[in-house]
């Protein structure tokens, strides 16, 4: 768990280029070339041009058609073919040639075999020849190669697929690149078509983003902006992940200004839309990890600050705290008008993570309709029993009583690469191959149809623009509006068997345990939310769709299970050494360590092991925040010595346990009390006669009069009666 108002880690996917053609082996990947998607014929580049997309050690040799590979009767034909370098030598000049097949590709099998790199059965016929320059290592060189609209090969040709393919003499043997060129059938009905368009950010551990995140993927050349701007005017439906228009609220007047003015233009856009899960997390994990229904956000109120919102109050707080919590009678926003997407918007629609929605989810998932509203499931169309057999399905289905949307997984995947190349003379391969597989779908489907350009960020406004017009200017189809695509005829679908994702599964557990841990520790505060809401934002992000085969993602789980561990040991006695206690009545002093950054409320449970001493045996406490707290718990040694054994326990109010038990010995010295009164005494009433008896001795001594010495010698002694005359006188 990640302290409320840290900056969230994030990270960019990694990338793999779909187009693999290498100049060592007769490999032709016409369905994976990297896109390109012009609208002019390029021109030769006169000076190799420095390449980073491709491995080190190959190179990839690409045939990108002008404007999608559709040439109508009277056009010409125009490609560009590129050359990318990645070896350590110069690739030396060469002469390619563009071949064209005399017959249109029977079916969409028939497509993606040829892409494939499958020749065999087609005849070609040479249409242009031109030359590549040689190229360095670590560039890359572009040539246009063009068939004019009075060439013998493109006459008489008829609406159709026709294959296409470049190649040039290597001294490995001919290297080859396939696409194809698209007659359209102009008289064919028009079909509607729904394009999906995901409002995401990349993948990240914290729960919401941060003002500095924001500020970045809304500036002009943003991620967010150049999504904006890549759907603004066209007529697509709108994905929007709610965490992001949360984050913005959340901020309330301290929101960046891009990021204000990014929301605005997204609530203002007329699109049809719908909401992903909070985070874009994945519903399938969840349902297999038990749960009865998707996960959604609690609480926002640990990352707003009531100073940021001019209507609202806060309410005193004790100690100042980085994130105030706010008042009963405050105005924050609440979490349905944080997370808002903007109208139209239609409730109940799930997009799980692709592949994975089986029969068993999608059927829960049906029983999950928003206030009369019946749900709809997004599932690409190789998971239903006739996608997976190359046939063309119709958008709007039926999975028994649970109601589906179903996206054509060959446009999509292609529209998706495409959006990704930024170099238009590569895009137009991707580009092409939708396009292809588009006019075979219009030819062949019953109902509307449904693409997607796929989940990404970082993605250019041109390269998603690009995507978005080929799918919706295709010939013969009309954009439809996810209304629309809601209210066609629901036809039967059966799905293929699906193996449960175990691994994301687990996850979903583990995270769903950790956040009951949270949740039972939070009573602690008067507001639990403040701990729980953060928790439950990670949770979602952490379960994202986006995480699906990423590597770092094992990494993003287990530094979110430290930080959880770590909030949950915030609170805890500190350790204590044992003591003596003379004396009957005393109080014992323990020390309570609370990291957070909010005042929690405490029961120090104290438990003696003998009769020797009694003890409150329950001490309320309010530990400050990101403070040491003493405590003082009163005690009453009864008569007699010894040892007693404390046993320490801290809970909430609610009785959870917080922090480990502890032990403490105490000596108890009760009867000692006396005793040392009683010498107290006695010293003391010593010292007062030893006090007297020498004062006395003193005054005596001072009150007896001094005697010379030498007076006694000098004077006469006086004569002593002389008793015989006396007695002689007395006769």
């Amino acid at each position: 768990m990640t302290t409320p108002g840290s900056p969230p880690r994030r990270r960019s996917p990694r990338r793999v280029p779909r187009l693999a053609v290498a100049t060592a082996a007769l490999t032709v990947l016409g369905a994976l070339l990297l896109p390109s998607a012009a609208t002019a014929a390029p021109t030769p580049s006169p000076t190799p041009t420095p390449t980073s997309s491709v491995p080190a050690g190959t190179s990839v040799f690409t045939l990108s058609p002008v404007s999608n590979g559709s040439v109508r009767p009277g056009d010409a034909l125009t490609v560009s073919v590129s050359l990318q370098n990645g070896t350590d030598a110069e690739i030396p000049a060469s002469t390619v040639t563009l071949s064209l097949g005399a017959a249109p590709l029977a079916d969409r099998t028939a497509l993606a075999a040829w892409l494939g790199g499958d020749l065999g059965g087609v005849s070609l016929a040479e249409a242009a020849t031109g030359t590549l320059d040689a190229v360095d290592p670590g560039s890359e060189q572009i040539a246009a190669l063009t068939v004019p609209a009075d060439a013998p090969v493109l006459a008489g040709r008829a609406p159709g697929v026709y294959p296409l393919i470049a190649s040039y003499a290597s001294e490995s043997g001919t290297v080859t690149s396939t696409s194809v060129m698209i007659v359209p059938a102009d008289d064919r009905p028009e079909v509607g078509i729904g394009v999906v368009v995901p409002i995401t950010a990349a993948p990240f551990e914290g729960g919401l983003l941060t003002a500095d995140e924001l500020a970045a993927l809304t500036a002009p050349d943003g991620d967010l902006t150049a999504q904006l701007d890549a759907v603004t005017g066209t007529a697509v439906i709108l994905a929007v992940d709610p965490a992001i228009p949360a984050a913005i609220r959340v901020l309330g007047t301290a929101a960046p200004e891009a990021a204000t003015a990014w929301l605005g233009r997204l609530e203002a856009l007329p699109n049809s839309r719908f909401a992903l899960q909070f985070g874009d997390a994945d519903v399938t994990a969840q349902l297999e990890a038990g749960l009865p229904r998707p996960l959604a956000p609690t609480s926002f109120t640990a990352y707003m600050t009531p100073s940021d919102f001019p209507d609202a109050t806060a309410s005193p707080s004790p100690t100042p705290s980085p994130t105030p919590t706010a008042g009963p009678s405050t105005t924050l926003p609440d979490t349905e008008q944080l997370v808002a997407i903007g109208a139209p918007a239609r409730d109940a629609v799930y997009w799980p993570a692709d592949g994975t929605a089986s029969t068993e989810v999608v059927t829960r998932l049906g029983e999950l309709g928003h206030d009369g509203t019946a749900s709809l499931t997004v599932v690409p169309s190789s998971t239903t029993a006739r996608g997976a057999a190359g046939d063309t399905v119709s958008a709007r289905g039926r999975v028994g009583d649970a109601g589906v949307l179903v996206y054509d997984e060959a446009v999509s995947a292609a529209l998706h690469e495409a959006s990704l190349r930024e170099a238009s003379w590569l895009r137009g391969a991707a580009l092409t191959e939708a396009a292809a597989y588009l006019d075979f779908a219009a030819g062949e489907s019953a109902g509307p149809l449904l693409v997607t350009v796929g989940r990404d960020d970082q993605r250019s406004r041109v390269g998603l623009a690009t995507a978005i017009a080929t799918a919706t200017g295709a010939p013969n189809v009309a954009p439809r509006t996810l209304a629309g695509l809601a209210a066609s005829e629901a036809r039967p679908v059966e799905l293929a068997d699906i193996a449960p994702a175990t691994e994301r599964a687990d996850a979903a557990s583990a995270l769903l345990a950790d956040e009951g841990e949270v949740a039972r520790f939070a009573t602690i505060l008067d507001d639990p939310s403040l701990l729980t809401g953060p928790e439950r934002a990670e949770l979602l992000q952490l379960l994202g769709v986006r995480w699906v085969g990423d590597a770092a993602w094992p990494l993003a789980l287990a530094e979110h299970q430290e930080a959880t561990e770590r909030t949950l040991e915030s609170v805890a006695l500190l350790p204590t050494s044992p003591g003596d206690l003379y004396g009957s009545n005393a109080s014992l002093r323990f020390w309570v360590r609370n990291d957070l950054a909010y005042p929690v409320n405490l029961v120090l449970y104290t438990t003696p092991g003998n009769l020797r001493l009694d003890v409150q045996t329950e001490t309320t406490i309010v530990a400050t925040p990101q403070s040491n707290t003493r405590v003082e718990v009163p005690v009453q040694a009864r008569v007699g010595r010894g040892e007693v054994t404390l046993a320490l326990q801290l809970r909430s109010p609610t009785f959870v346990a917080i922090g480990d038990p502890q032990t403490v010995r105490v000596n108890v010295w009760a009867e000692w009390e006396g005793v040392g009164i009683a010498a107290l005494a006695t010293v003391v009433g010593a010292l007062l006669v030893i006090g007297i008896v020498r004062t006395v001795l003193r005054v005596r001594r001072r009150r007896r009069p001094a005697v010379e010495p030498h007076a006694a010698a000098t004077e006469p002694a006086a004569e002593a009666p002389d008793d015989s005359t006396s007695g002689e006188d007395e006769r």
